[in-house]
């Protein structure tokens, strides 16, 4: 028996809900900004539409693309780089630490309260746990890191350094953009739902522009959005 369509509920067509669903989340945009471009295309929804679509989307979208990316990223031979950013929620501070490859994509988005050794820990494990262990382990000096890998029995595998994380530091700017757009976060749960798709829709459509030829660059990003139309497709 087939599986039955997630849009099978809805009077708009679901070419409309992915184009809406990947502006809000890839883009540094409000719900009114998208509001507003859907708008100049003849596509008349509200806000509140799309914060609707995102919020039911959004994250089967995300599941969809990591289901099919994450095979072929299983490595041991991975070098990570692990770096935590802080993150206010109702002006209280908050850490989301987050795993990328050697590539700049990211594996592992976590929130939480604290970033002591218990919270490096429990990031460390769900990281490892989905996509195994690296060879080499990138951390800036807190020594959160150090216990929890210690814990782990991988502390020979951290590498501490000056710039030797930049991978990991740089990988926040497009979320800094994009929290900025959105006037911060109010809990803990949007945070990390957030989080995990803004990081996923990130990896589909990150094209390493600078690495590649503008032929390649162009095929490349043609395929992300055609595989990106196709998602949760009937």
């Amino acid at each position: 028996m087939p599986k039955p369509s997630p849009f099978r509920y809805f009077k708009t067509s679901p070419e409309i809900i992915r184009l809406a669903v990947m502006l809000y989340v890839r883009f540094p945009l409000s719900l009114r900004n998208v509001e507003d471009l859907l708008h100049e295309r003849g596509i008349d929804v509200s806000h509140e539409t799309v914060r609707y679509w995102w919020h039911r989307f959004g994250p089967m979208f995300a599941a969809e693309i990591r289901k099919r990316r994450i095979d072929g990223m299983r490595s041991s031979r991975w070098r990570w780089h692990l770096d935590e950013m802080f993150v206010k929620i109702n002006g209280e501070r908050h850490y989301l630490w987050r795993a990328v490859d050697h590539e700049g994509e990211v594996l592992e988005s976590f929130v939480t309260k604290t970033r002591d050794r218990k919270a490096a820990l429990k990031f460390l494990k769900k990281a490892m746990r989905k996509h195994g262990g690296p060879e080499t382990i990138v951390t800036d000096k807190l020594r959160s890191y150090g216990a929890a890998l210690k814990e782990l029995g991988a502390d020979t595998r951290q590498e501490t350094g000056r710039w030797v994380n930049n991978r990991a530091e740089n990988s926040h700017l497009p979320f800094r953009r994009r929290e900025r757009a959105m006037l911060r976060f109010r809990r803990m749960r949007s945070l990390q739902k957030f989080a995990s798709v803004h990081a996923s829709v990130s990896n589909h459509f990150n094209q390493e522009r600078s690495l590649s030829s503008r032929p390649v660059f162009k095929a490349n990003r043609a395929a992300a959005l055609t595989e990106w139309r196709g998602l949760c497709a009937e």
